[in-house]
């Protein structure tokens, strides 16, 4: 169990002091290079899923909300017991960091809409009394910022079969255009653990 709680630590750690960091420091939009235009901190905020996809508005919030609750339950169950149980190292890191990627974002929705004001594109967010958000229990917005646009073509220079509905609003092809956090990315590495090197281990 001390390999589980600490890989969980310090995803969250890491996970919610760079969200404080931006949330503290930067408005919406706001961007800071960290390696050339390759690797960029690019605050944006969501009500839903992972890598800023949405689900329909505040009920979806909601909705969503309450399922992550439910799966980390699950997930935290099923860790529990794969430590108990002395499961292999690979798997119960991999859960792991599935468990602190889901409980990174939950947090988010549940507290930040009661702790902090709300950013905008003009506006940094500060830290307010409990309960003076900008939104009640469960709607707050996820906080992401890592974005990796190691490929940009511009529609008119690109190469004709490819398709244009890879193209965005602005007309470039962007790799990597989502925006995620590192909850996100926790959450990420861990299924894609399970997927390639544990999943003989999933069975209890």
């Amino acid at each position: 169990m001390k390999k589980a709680a600490f890989v969980i630590f310090i995803v969250l750690l890491l996970d919610q002091a760079l969200k404080f960091y931006i949330k503290l420091t930067m408005t919406i939009g706001q961007e800071i290079p960290v390696f050339d235009h390759w690797f960029l901190l690019l605050f944006t905020e969501n009500n839903g899923m992972a890598f800023g996809m949405q689900f329909g508005g505040d009920w979806g919030k909601l909705t969503l909300s309450i399922f992550r609750i439910l799966a980390v339950i699950a997930i935290g169950i099923y860790l529990a017991v794969i430590s108990y149980r002395n499961k292999n190292s690979g798997l119960i890191i991999s859960v792991s960091l599935i468990f602190a990627g889901a409980m990174g974002n939950i947090i988010d929705s549940a507290l930040y809409g009661l702790i902090f004001s709300a950013s905008s594109y003009h506006t940094v967010a500060s830290l307010v009394p409990l309960g003076q958000g900008y939104s009640g229990f469960l709607h707050g917005k996820v906080v992401d910022m890592l974005y990796f646009p190691l490929i940009e073509i511009p529609k008119e220079t690109a190469p004709s079969w490819l398709p244009s509905f890879l193209f965005g609003p602005d007309n470039r092809l962007i790799f990597f255009r989502p925006i995620f956090n590192i909850a996100d990315a926790s959450i990420t590495i861990g299924v894609a653990w399970l997927l390639l090197f544990q999943r003989k281990a999933l069975k209890f």
